[in-house]
């Protein structure tokens, strides 16, 4: 919601954000719901006979970016580069990158 020019929002006092939780309960247990996104780049370069250098230069990122996406310790992707992966190897983010639930 939008304030109209000269008014002020202010949200009601007993609304919460989601990922807040209320002061009287614990976090809630994650555990049972806990996911991580695993990069399958090892699979698509075996697959095309290429290696990760090759890939640096014709994507234009560092081989040290991709092997940190490669060994799944990549906390964020920009879509630039995504795009630039998934457009050199021929595939989808969904063959690059897939969500498993359970622990890591």
């Amino acid at each position: 919601m939008n304030p109209r020019p000269g008014q002020v929002f202010e949200p009601a006092q007993d609304q919460q954000t989601q990922d807040q939780a209320a002061p009287d309960q614990p976090a809630p247990d994650r555990s049972e719901h806990d996911h991580h996104v695993v990069c399958h780049l090892d699979e698509l370069l075996a697959e095309r006979s290429m290696t990760l250098t090759e890939l640096s230069v014709q994507v234009g990122v560092t081989v040290v970016n991709l092997s940190v996406l490669k060994n799944n310790r990549a906390r964020a992707v920009r879509f630039s580069t995504l795009s630039a992966i998934c457009e050199v190897l021929r595939c989808s983010p969904g063959e690059l990158l897939t969500v498993e639930v359970g622990p890591a």
